[in-house]
């Protein structure tokens, strides 16, 4: 997950934790506790793509960006169309028949660990149905993702002021990464 504030918080979450390597801040996934009940996770379709429009365009606007609905249905649909990403949605008993939150997981690989390894990008719930367990629901949904294609860990970023997710994250078992990383715009 990335802000338009990237100082920093990174964080790691392993899909076997008995491959991790602890070194200089890198950690590794602990157990958590299962999904909270009356919250149902699935992956998301082409045909759901209504229903994730207003989620994240909401998740752009929280991150200051512009409200752009289009572009958001434009984005989502061509990751989706062309199976860029993974996005799971998660639905509650309180935003029946429609979906609560979403993250979204782009593939990615180690050349170290030769294998694959997902980021998660893109995790947001909508701000009445925070603090539900729906945050970690899919959070969940995410590590299950990855055991499941082999994955050796699921990557994010939040920005260093977004202390809600830092303890969500920490709670399901994240830790932070000690490592240092850089962003080169090229536009």
């Amino acid at each position: 997950m990335k802000g338009t504030k990237n100082d920093g918080f990174d964080v790691k979450l392993y899909g076997d934790p008995s491959t991790c390597d602890v070194r200089m801040g890198l950690l590794c996934l602990l157990e958590s506790p299962s999904m909270t009940a009356n919250i149902t996770t699935r992956q998301a379709s082409l045909d759901d793509i209504d229903m994730l429009v207003p989620l994240f365009d909401a998740y752009r606007v929280f991150y200051q960006q512009p409200a752009d609905p289009a572009l958001a249905h434009a984005f989502l649909h061509e990751r989706m169309a062309l199976r860029e990403s993974v996005i799971f949605l998660a639905e509650s008993g309180t935003h029946e028949r429609s979906a609560s939150g979403f993250t979204q997981l782009y593939p990615g690989f180690s050349s170290v660990s030769a294998r694959r390894l997902w980021i998660l990008n893109d995790l947001f719930v909508l701000s009445d149905a925070r603090g539900r367990g729906v945050g970690r629901a899919l959070l969940e949904r995410a590590r299950t993702h990855a055991r499941r294609t082999g994955a050796c860990r699921v990557t994010l970023s939040t920005a260093a002021d977004n202390r809600n997710a830092q303890a969500l994250y920490e709670d399901v078992g994240f830790q932070r990464d000690g490592d240092f990383f850089y962003t080169l715009a090229v536009d």
